[in-house]
């Protein structure tokens, strides 16, 4: 039954994942008259959703014969709605392989798999915090008087720099779900130079920063009230705070050499 589901159509969206996400993105499509097909693996919900008039279908999207049964020779994009990166990779392999052209959207998780995607072929990747967090923002800045325009604006900059003023976070005990199972995740983290560290009155240049995989966002200084940017010949001394991002792994092993220098 896999077979023909998708020769009436043409110009449409595969919706590849037919959970929570990938219903609420097809209701945003109806109201768009744009056509879609969704496949999903849960025979339950197949079941239950195409009793309902739903257009979906079960099968592997990871698979070539289901793609061509959803009609992606004709489709005008595809939209990997799972909640999985391994599973979202696998789909944008086989696509890539006789599709490299097709618009294929990509939900995750958190700005650590965005790079990894689209390496793999995503066209664009959807960070879920990111976004919800733009949501906040946005609600928030409109509520205390910004103007709708500029908020839109905002938004749409934050997006094309993809999401640089939010990477990285300060984390916490209170951290829950992926926020502490993820080792991916660029952290930010604030390390008080003291008199005894190795490291201490030596020049940036000298911190072995690329050694690390972690980068100084910048310096707070006593008694300075602007912080400073990190460039190489700025000297660090006791009493300064440097503002670096990078995973937990490699924040921990920097904050060891700073302060032994080996």
């Amino acid at each position: 039954q896999i077979e023909g589901v998708g020769h009436d159509y043409s110009d449409h969206v595969i919706l590849c994942g037919y959970g929570r996400s990938g219903q609420y993105l097809g209701r945003f499509l109806k109201e768009e008259n744009i056509n879609f097909i969704a496949i999903d693996m849960d025979l339950n919900r197949v079941s239950d959703a195409s009793t309902a008039g739903e257009n979906v279908m079960y099968g592997d999207a990871s698979r070539r014969t289901v793609l061509r049964a959803a009609g992606i020779e004709r489709a005008k994009a595809i939209i990997v709605a799972y909640a999985d990166d391994r599973s979202t990779e696998k789909v944008l392999n086989v696509i890539r392989e006789a599709y490299p052209i097709l618009p294929v959207i990509v939900r995750t998780a958190d700005e650590s798999s965005v790079e990894k995607l689209q390496n793999a072929g995503a066209t664009d990747v959807v960070p879920e915090v990111q976004e919800g967090s733009l949501m906040l923002a946005s609600h928030a800045l409109v509520l205390l008087g910004i103007p709708l325009s500029n908020v839109i604006k905002k938004i749409r900059i934050f997006r094309s720099e993809r999401y640089k003023m939010f990477r990285g976070y300060f984390a916490g005990e209170t951290d829950v779900g992926d926020e502490t199972s993820n080792q991916d995740l660029l952290q930010l983290h604030s390390i008080e130079i003291k008199e005894y560290f190795s490291m201490n009155d030596s020049p940036i240049s000298k911190l072995s920063l690329k050694n690390f995989d972690v980068e100084i966002k910048y310096i707070r200084r006593p008694n300075m009230l602007e912080n400073i940017q990190p460039r190489p010949d700025i000297v660090i001394s006791a009493g300064d705070v440097l503002v670096v991002i990078g995973t937990q792994e490699n924040i921990d092993l920097f904050e060891k050499y700073i302060i032994n220098g080996d």
